[in-house]
């Protein structure tokens, strides 16, 4: 999921019967109402998506009706309501994260049909490009990505299984074209959903071993340490979270590990 225009946009996932989706549905907290928009190309999970200019785009993900993950770079017109294809990912994989940095979006990690992979690749919308960055040291997949102070921090994730999960914390700056060791979260877990809130990174849900986590745990630059903010009502994973004005939205997810799915929206409000 995404904010454009104000808006929570929640694209793909798993649905339907068969477990297959294009659903794509935007939130507005003014009205406290959703509407159906432009349906996914095609039916896709575990995509990475973010907002540049005006524009939604989408990259990666798995393919719902097989399950290989995919390379693909989508962009959203919100005035026409439909969908465009771009120039596709150099590394085709889906559970990644995504950022933007001066206009730039980064795709960062995932799962490949190699297994985990540490790509960080930077697409620029003005020209329909993907340049190769510096790859995240820590390979992981389901991890949490978001940008802070003009750097990406990519948080949590797993190696193949939650299981291994992980609460390694890593922060690229695109200006060097560096990564650097950041104080890891203090509770590992995988399938999280992390987005930036008055200044501060929230890392909330994900799954392990031991069930669904309602943890929602902040990273304050300022001080380099992170701490504890109210948890999840409904503990669930698979999810992404999207800001807009003071309120951080988090709808839908799995209550229970592995397929499942709750139609639970909250806000959470520091």
């Amino acid at each position: 999921m995404a904010e454009l225009g104000g808006k929570v946009h929640v694209l793909g996932g798993f649905g339907g019967l068969d477990g297959r989706t294009r659903a794509h549905e935007a939130y507005d907290p003014a009205s406290d109402t959703w509407s159906s928009r432009a349906q996914l190309p095609r039916p896709l999970n575990h995509v990475g998506a973010a907002s540049i200019d005006g524009k939604l785009y989408m990259v990666g993900g798995f393919d719902t009706n097989n399950g290989d993950a995919v390379a693909d770079t989508w962009v959203y017109d919100p005035a026409a309501d439909t969908w465009q294809r771009r120039a596709p990912m150099p590394t085709a994989r889906g559970a990644l994260g995504v950022a933007v940095v001066g206009g730039l979006l980064y795709a960062v990690g995932g799962a490949g049909p190699d297994g985990d992979v540490g790509a960080n690749e930077a697409y620029d919308p003005r020209t329909d490009t993907w340049t190769a960055r510096a790859p995240m040291p820590t390979a992981r997949d389901h991890l949490g990505v978001a940008a802070l102070d003009g750097k990406v921090h990519a948080v949590a994730g797993r190696f193949r299984s939650f299981a291994r999960n992980s609460g390694v914390h890593e922060v690229y700056d695109p200006a060097t074209d560096r990564w650097a060791a950041a104080p890891p979260l203090p509770t590992p877990r995988s399938g999280v959903a992390a987005a930036v809130l008055g200044g501060k990174l929230l890392v909330l849900g994900g799954e392990g071993s031991r069930g669904t986590f309602a943890e929602n745990e902040g990273y304050d630059p300022a001080t380099g340490a992170w701490e504890g903010y109210a948890s999840l009502p409904v503990p669930k994973h698979g999810i992404g979270a999207a800001v807009v004005g003071d309120a951080l939205y988090v709808p839908s997810g799995g209550p229970t590990p592995g397929g499942s799915q709750t139609p639970d929206h909250r806000a959470f409000r520091l």
